[in-house]
């Protein structure tokens, strides 16, 4: 019998359903390459968000207390705080995120717009967090009788490695509310627990014996015969301090700190430090490397990320050893093969999601950058950073193992047990499994399920995207919301019925309507007639697709009224969901009929773009009907005079390029690397005080720009990055980008 593709599965739950899935897999099992290749997977829109900074940097996304405004606190799922918290506690429930941490416009926009949320590393999550981002989900969307507000939830980790973190004292209040600290014991899953798709194939091992013995670590059935066998692998401390090109894998920081600081102050040759550029925000629990690197010529270092070049000369967790620093120039022989390697600086986004004003799409903006070597000092390395790694050869010290799954973490992260060094022998007692997530796992892991499970939830999903579709509920309870609380007439035009008042009763209106035709749509779901539901919604579509059209015409025709009054921006900002809410319901009528057909033909991935980009095209269209004049440029704030003689680094940059320094010129003088003085000159071209042939090459520019031309929506500059290959740096990214698009609103 064929192996199913777990991972295909998992495609088809997300497209086709609502339910939430927990993908899940022993190490090495490809979690992490579904995660990046996601966009290529679903036609939903979707954020990505992780409990840590670096966690959430690995992802490509953002942490969870920042899109979600949560505090560093312990969220206790109960309407009042309970009595008698111990001093100095900190602890947080639904009210004290509603009064103290409310959210802004633009957050509740992103979670508005989103139909999939991602949490990546859920090992790490704790049930009472995964509660506080329930009730934020449910209050943006206005939906608290679906879990996360109706919006879908992918999970992606492995319970079996490390667990999440707890202090005895707020262990003690959250027994009250959960069994255990896990994620899927939240009340949020309680009556909606998420399809249990876990990958089976290990891409990272391929020794069928450590495979099994790995395996047996995992489920607690570890064999003396195992124990023996991983003992076998032992060396003495004078043995293990012979070996080279090898990295060390401890229980605790300070031991990793230890060996490494001694490994580098022992070496004789001089220290260079370097510095990490940075622009923007970019927080220190997101650093991915060191602020300011020590190196020293003969120290044993690591890449901490993959070579996204073609060369693909290092790998995440490959060790090397520098050879030769000469001013900024650092030389590594690679560990094993001993090839020479040049370093070179990489570039480290940090991103937030925002919702575009006109079109309403779904964006990734950059807000800050890292640049610095992607190495990091290796000769030690503590089992919980070295999750997600990949080791040829490692000595594993855990003789003082303190939790879960540490032993687990720790031997899975090499290739083979030919690789294997022990510092001190596996004592069987240290291999530890929390009984609860066995337990868990041995019910929720049902593969042979998956088939009826997912027939039976498409159909729900049929139904529930039908209703949602047809529905006006939520739109009027804003608009009369908002109409109830704004301010006085003035900003109505008094001959006329308020603007607000027309939207709810054209909504109003339709209300039987709407009722009838989704019951008409449920009864031909039941009887299965696919060909009369199929019409009847790409009929239904076409009626409430004008009446949406015509009250957002309305609606931003008064905004635009609006803008020209004074003290207006809570009110405005008020409009502006609305108006992203008629946009949202606009795009469901549009592209309900291809989701629903596409379902019952049997497809697993579908493509809306061109639906999408119709929409939107009508959109824009409409808004330049009513304002065909771009915004005015508001003034400078004069909150201070700004002396003739102040340059900024910009402006410092474009003087020297002009003077007829080259980039790696103006670096060298300035003390900054290349990368940020090619992103000084992106944003002159981008600003129209550079000419793009003054920076950079037509064919360069010409190759740039075709590939930005054959993407069909909104992108990032990693995007367009990885298509190309990483032949060009971020700046000649930016810079083309800033090109095309001034070029093709002069074409307009």
């Amino acid at each position: 019998m064929e192996t199913p593709d777990f991972k295909k599965f998992a495609s088809r739950f997300l497209n086709t359903t609502a339910s939430h899935v927990f993908l899940t897999g022993k190490a090495g099992t490809g979690k992490t390459t579904f995660l990046k290749s996601l966009a290529e997977h679903t036609h939903k829109n979707f954020i990505v968000v992780a409990p840590t900074g670096i966690a959430a940097l690995n992802a490509g996304g953002v942490t969870i207390h920042s899109q979600f405004l949560i505090p560093p606190a312990t969220y206790i799922p109960d309407r009042y705080l309970p009595e008698n918290l111990g001093e100095g506690g900190r602890y947080i429930n639904s009210q004290t995120l509603a009064r103290k941490h409310p959210l802004n416009s633009a957050r509740k926009q992103v979670l508005r717009a989103i139909d999939l949320l991602v949490i990546d590393e859920v090992s790490m999550l704790r049930a009472d967090l995964l509660d506080a981002i329930d009730y934020r989900m449910k209050a943006a969307r206005g939906n608290f009788s679906q879990s996360f507000g109706g919006v879908q939830v992918l999970f992606i980790g492995d319970l079996f490695q490390l667990p999440p973190v707890i202090k005895n004292e707020e262990q003690e209040l959250l027994s009250r509310y959960y069994t255990s600290p896990w994620f899927y014991e939240a009340l949020a899953l309680r009556d909606n627990q998420p399809v249990y798709i876990e990958l089976d194939k290990i891409y990272r091992q391929h020794d069928e014996a450590f495979i099994r013995i790995l395996n047996n670590l995992r489920n607690s059935t570890v064999t003396e015969a195992d124990i023996s066998t991983l003992n076998e692998h032992y060396q003495t401390h004078d043995q293990v301090d012979q070996l080279k090109e090898v990295i060390t894998l401890t229980t605790h920081n300070y031991k990793a700190e230890q060996l490494n600081r001694q490994a580098l102050n022992n070496l004789p040759s001089e220290a260079h430090f370097f510095d990490a550029s940075l622009e923007g925000e970019f927080p220190e629990s997101m650093y991915p490397v060191q602020l300011q690197l020590e190196l020293k010529e003969g120290a044993q270092i690591m890449f901490v990320r993959n070579d996204t070049s073609l060369e693909k000369k290092y790998f995440n967790g490959k060790l090397a050893t520098i050879t030769r620093i000469e001013d900024d120039e650092v030389w590594v022989q690679m560990a094993g093969t001993h090839e020479p390697y040049q370093l070179s600086r990489e570039r480290w986004e940090n991103k937030k999601y925002s919702v575009d004003k006109d079109s309403h799409v779904l964006n990734e903006d950059v807000i800050g950058s890292f640049e610095q070597y992607p190495v990091k000092l290796a000769w030690a390395i503590t089992v919980h950073k070295s999750q997600g790694l990949t080791f040829d050869k490692a000595v594993i010290d855990v003789a003082a193992a303190f939790a879960d799954g540490q032993v687990y973490v720790a031997l899975s992260r090499l290739r083979s047990l030919d690789g294997l060094i022990l510092r001190s022998r596996i004592n069987p007692d240290a291999v530890r499994t929390d009984s609860h997530v066995k337990s868990f796992t041995h019910q929720a892991h049902q593969p042979d399920t998956l088939h009826q499970v997912i027939e039976e939830q498409q159909r729900q999903y049929i139904a529930q995207l039908l209703a949602q579709t047809f529905s006006f509920d939520g739109l009027l309870k804003e608009i009369n919301y908002i109409e109830k609380n704004k301010e006085p007439e003035r900003l109505e035009d008094p001959t006329m019925k308020p603007v607000l008042a027309q939207l709810a009763d054209a909504f109003t209106h339709e209300k039987s309507n709407t009722e009838k035709f989704r019951h008409q749509l449920q009864q031909l779901i039941v009887q299965q007639a696919h060909d009369q539901l199929l019409e009847r919604i790409e009929k239904g579509s076409a009626y409430y697709s004008k009446l949406v059209w015509d009250q957002l015409k309305l609606l931003l025709n008064h905004m635009e009224a609006i803008k020209q009054q004074k003290r207006v921006k809570t009110y405005l900002a008020q409009l502006q969901e609305i108006d992203q809410l008629l946009s949202r319901k606009q795009a469901e009528l549009y592209q309900a009929h291809l989701i629903v057909s596409q379902i019952i033909n049997g497809a697993e991935q579908f493509d809306l773009r061109a639906i999408r980009q119709a929409w939107e095209a009508e959109r824009l269209r409409i808004i330049k009907e009513i304002n065909p004049l771009p915004p005015e440029k508001k003034t400078p704030s004069k909150k201070r005079k700004k002396n003739p003689d102040d340059k900024s680094t910009y402006d410092v940059t474009l003087e020297m390029f002009k003077n007829g320094l080259r980039p790696g010129e103006i670096a060298k003088e300035r003390g900054l690397v290349v990368g940020t003085i090619e992103g000084h000159l992106a944003k002159a071209v981008e600003q129209a005080r550079l000419d793009i042939l003054e920076f950079m090459p037509k064919e360069e520019v010409d190759e740039i720009a075709v590939a930005v031309k054959e993407f069909p929506g909104a992108f990032t500059s990693k995007e367009l990055y990885d298509k190309l290959n990483g032949k060009y740096a971020y700046g000649k990214l930016r810079a083309v980008m800033a090109h095309v698009k001034a070029q093709a609103k002069a074409q307009d």
